[in-house]
């Protein structure tokens, strides 16, 4: 286990804003090129389902140039690797540099597998003298197998700093399709998992294809962070800007929180610990979900 920077890695998660990640094929430089200018808090580059086996090599082989031209200052840079064993060795040699922030873990059903992956580029940050551990992991659940070990996975290691589950491939792997009866109560448990565990729960319940009916996800990403989610992986860039503003808290919700925020100091300068504001009595709870409201805000409210 890394224990190195497993402190300042906690520290970073409740500040960590993914309202929305887009996944870009790494393969194709005119994606690439444009990924930054879409909005997104951060910028998957994928060297998995959506490169063919053909041209992944080069995908690899190009991942440099491509973290540099996808970096920003408020910019997220995640790579998705694979899962078979001697594509993923060769993903990890690629993909574990200055500049990569996560690597997306693709059909995560162990924790056994989490740790792996973690002692493995936990070897190549020390060869290469990176920070040890600031590379982090969002593990995608996407498998009825992997359901069962949810807890054992959000706790694997240090570096997990989210979770999301996959609705094609999870509905495929059950038969079904990627409609609401058949992922709401796995997208629950991955939410209830993620938050017990401190990680970033990311996601709605819907398929992640339907991107061409823009009052649809709207709904679907609205809904989902009423349930708790606080952000949702895009395929598509139309996507970006609906996540954006579903996933941030309103000027109402804002300034809720800042008076809650506000008062919780003036009670706590009084000695007490809960207080009644607009009517209602307000203790730990609220002000933890008022505080991460304000986390969720625009960057210049993380500072409060």
């Amino acid at each position: 286990m890394i224990k190195d920077n497993s402190a300042a890695i906690g520290s970073e998660i409740s500040v960590l804003r993914w309202r929305s990640l887009l996944f870009v094929p790494a393969h194709v430089p005119r994606y690439v090129e444009t990924a930054r200018k879409r909005g997104a808090d951060g910028v998957i580059l994928d060297l998995e389902d959506s490169v063919p086996q053909d041209q992944k090599g080069e995908a690899r082989r190009q991942l440099s140039k491509s973290v540099a031209k996808v970096a920003g200052e408020r910019t997220s840079v995640l790579v998705r690797v694979n899962r078979g064993f001697r594509a993923l060795a060769a993903d990890l040699d690629a993909a574990v540099m200055a500049g990569v922030d996560a690597l997306v873990l693709p059909k995560t059903d162990s924790a056994e597998w989490v740790l792996e992956i973690a002692n493995a580029v936990s070897e190549l940050e020390r060869e290469r003298n990176l920070p040890l551990g600031r590379i982090r992991f969002l593990a995608q659940i996407e498998t009825p197998g992997a359901l069962q070990r949810l807890a054992a996975i959000a706790l694997a290691h240090p570096r997990m700093v989210a979770m999301a589950l996959g609705p094609e491939d999870f509905s495929a792997a059950v038969g079904g399709s990627p409609e609401f009866d058949l992922l709401l109560a796995p997208n629950l448990s991955v939410l209830f998992a993620a938050r017990a565990a401190g990680l970033l729960p990311l996601g709605f319940v819907g398929s992640i294809g339907e991107f061409s009916d823009s009052d649809k996800l709207r709904e679907a990403a609205t809904r989902a962070r009423r349930l708790g989610f606080v952000g949702a992986l895009a395929i598509h860039p139309t996507q970006v800007a609906i996540f954006n503003e579903a996933f941030s808290p309103s000027a109402q919700e804002l300034e809720w929180a800042h008076r809650v925020v506000a008062a919780q100091t003036d009670s706590s300068a009084k000695g007490r610990g809960a207080f009644a504001l607009d009517g209602k009595m307000v203790d730990a709870p609220v002000i933890r979900r008022a505080r991460e409201i304000i986390a969720l805000g625009p960057q210049a409210e993380l500072d409060v």
